[in-house]
């Protein structure tokens, strides 16, 4: 059995406050391109790690 999350990060988008969980190729391209729903600039400071607590 697997304990990896479906994201490796939550991003919070600093302008709409959108919330979500993403993996690395997501991450890069929200960074590149700008939040999904309102096209604001994204930095790495809108994401953060995925702790895994559900894992033994």
């Amino acid at each position: 059995m697997s304990c990896e999350n479906d994201g490796d990060y939550t991003f919070r988008c600093p302008e709409c406050d959108e919330a979500l969980e993403v993996n690395d190729s997501m991450k890069t391209a929200l960074v590149e391109r700008g939040c999904v729903l309102c096209g604001a600039p994204v930095t790495s400071d809108a994401f953060t790690v995925v702790s895994s607590t559900d894992c033994p």
